[in-house]
């Protein structure tokens, strides 16, 4: 299993409704749920679990990604949901 860390957590000076100290407890949260998913799901010896944030949407994305070719195996969710996600913020 992998965390990608090259999406940074959101900026606490841009909510002002939640301070830092909380933003980085629901991270701590998060990622402990993706690392006790990772250590009881067997994706298969070929396959490595990555887990990131939507750039767009700041959505958890959890992908099972092929080690050899990069292919993605499997998306949650999907990319066609965080495009409609992303749509329907949008429109808010």
């Amino acid at each position: 299993m992998r965390i990608d860390q090259s999406i940074q957590a959101p900026d606490p000076v841009a909510n002002v409704a939640r301070d830092s100290s909380q933003i980085q407890a629901e991270n701590r949260e998060i990622i402990q749920a993706v690392r006790l998913v990772g250590a009881h799901v067997n994706v298969g010896s070929d396959n490595e679990m990555t887990f990131f944030l939507d750039r767009k949407t700041r959505q958890p994305v959890i992908k099972i990604v092929n080690r050899q070719t990069g292919e993605v195996v499997e998306q949650i969710p999907n990319e066609r949901i965080l495009r409609l996600a992303d749509d329907i913020k949008g429109l808010a």
